[in-house]
Order: C-alpha cells, then sequence, then structure tokens
C-alpha cells in the first residue's frame, strides 16, 4: 500500500460521509431556513419553535433514505475489503 492507495481510501471514505450525511443536513437546513422566515415574517421568535419540525424531517428523510445510504456503504465496504483481501495492487 502506497500513499496513492492511502488517499484513494480516505477520499471515498469522505465521500461515504458525504452520502450518508448529505440527505439530512441538507432536509434539516431547508426547514431550519423556513421556520426562520416564518419567525421572521410573524416576529415570534421562539427558540424551541425549530427543534420539533427538524427533528421529524431529520427522521423521515433518514427513513427515506436509509436503503440507498445502506447500500452505498455495503458497497464501500465490499470494496475495501476486496481491497484488503486481494492487495492493493489492482
Amino acid at each position: 500500500m502506497n500513499e496513492g492507495d492511502a488517499l484513494d481510501i480516505v477520499r471515498s471514505a469522505i465521500w461515504m460521509v458525504i452520502v450518508g450525511a448529505g440527505p439530512t443536513t441538507g432536509a434539516a437546513m431547508a426547514v431550519g431556513v423556513m421556520i426562520a422566515v416564518m419567525q421572521a415574517l410573524t416576529q415570534i421568535q421562539e427558540a424551541t419553535l425549530t427543534f420539533v419540525p427538524k427533528i421529524i424531517v431529520v427522521f423521515l428523510v433518514g427513513g427515506l433514505t436509509a436503503t440507498v445510504v445502506g447500500g452505498q456503504m455495503k458497497l464501500f465496504t465490499e470494496v475495501l475489503y476486496g481491497r484488503i483481501e486481494h492487495g492493493f495492487d489492482n
């Protein structure tokens, strides 16, 4: 294993984190912006108002994208274990 192989593994791992956390983080940010706009329009400045809708949306999006994210994690793990098993020459 050389530096290029290590960088390839790190790049793949970082991409896996982005793919895994991206949908839920994006949904939470979108809901946060929508609630912030509603708070600015209505001048209701309640800090706890944002938590419940964000939690609901994060659980919904996490549940809807769990199979895709799980499949990507399985593929990443299989490729990584295959490279460990057969060597990094390929």
